[in-house]
């Protein structure tokens, strides 16, 4: 028995990396899959071409699994509907979501052009908004699933050089926090990931260009992590956001301190003479790994 024996999931951003190794993890614990990817640069220009969302499929379909490719784009509503009804006309339901498409446009923010900005959005915060709605209206009338979307390190914690995609993934994170209330009446889970890994988007992060990946940091070493989250081992935790790379799963969490509240009006010299109570302290030493 495989943790998703009988369930039906869409991946976008499935023709390589991170979304290769979901689908192809995901098919062998016994889920069909709808592997989409647009095709293209990792910056999003150019025409796109299914052909690397059907190379996928093939391999799965080789190694005895169900899957189907498209080749839609995520960042329009029409493209979220045909994702969906791909996966209706080939396997009749849809169980899983997992937003994982993106790009990268990286700059510095005083050399982002309004262009690099729009566009940034567009495939990760709407794309996200637009494959997950069709999809959460199907759930919602058919008792239920789980979604999987994908923010960052680089939104929750900052990251040199990517004002455009931090901001994108910081949407993200808000959007699971409130998917997850107000999905629990129709029984969708809501999910956040932060992954790591080492990937055709993140080989030429400063520190990584020209050096070999660590093989811990390959896709299909994060992938059981995802596949945890997806499967209904991680029933009774909607909502929460988690780290998964090769250093292993850990929840990410927004949290406050007890602050300076004098429970009267105050001054900003006070906030100033308070601030070891308003801040939390600086933690030394630790590094974190970059999505």
């Amino acid at each position: 028995m495989g943790l998703l024996d009988g369930k039906v999931a869409i991946i976008t951003g499935a023709g390589n990396g991170l979304g290769e190794a979901y689908a192809k993890l995901f098919a062998r614990e016994g889920a069909a899959v709808v592997v989409n990817d647009l095709g293209g640069p990792r910056d999003g220009s150019g025409a796109g071409s299914v052909s690397a969302a059907q190379k996928v499929v093939d391999e799965i379909v080789a190694a005895g699994g169900r899957a189907v490719a498209n080749g839609d784009d995520v960042s329009t509503i029409q493209g979220g509907e045909n994702i969906l009804q791909t996966a209706l006309d080939a396997f009749g339901q849809v169980d899983i979501l997992v937003c994982n498409a993106g790009i990268l446009r990286d700059r510095t923010f005083a050399n982002t052009t309004e262009e690099d900005w729009d566009k940034v959005i567009k495939v990760h915060l709407k794309g996200t908004y637009c494959c997950a709605l069709p999809v959460w209206k199907h759930m919602k009338d058919h008792g239920g699933g789980a979604m999987v979307l994908t923010s960052s390190t680089s939104g929750l914690y900052g990251n040199f050089g990517q004002t455009n995609y931090g901001a994108a993934k910081a949407g993200i994170y808000g959007m699971v926090r409130v998917m997850a209330i107000e999905g629990r009446k129709y029984n969708i889970r809501v999910m956040g990931l932060a992954p790591g890994a080492y990937t055709r988007m993140t080989s030429d992060l400063p520190g990584r260009q020209g050096r070999e990946p660590d093989p811990l940091s390959l896709p299909e070493n994060v992938a059981p992590g995802v596949l945890y989250m997806v499967s209904d081992l991680a029933a009774d935790h909607s909502g929460k956001i988690l780290g998964v790379s090769a250093r292993g799963v850990r929840e990410i969490k927004m949290l406050e301190t007890d602050g300076f509240a004098p429970g009267r009006p105050y001054t900003a010299q006070e906030v100033a003479e308070n601030a070891a109570s308003v801040f939390f302290p600086e933690r030394e030493g630790r590094a974190v790994t970059l999505a």
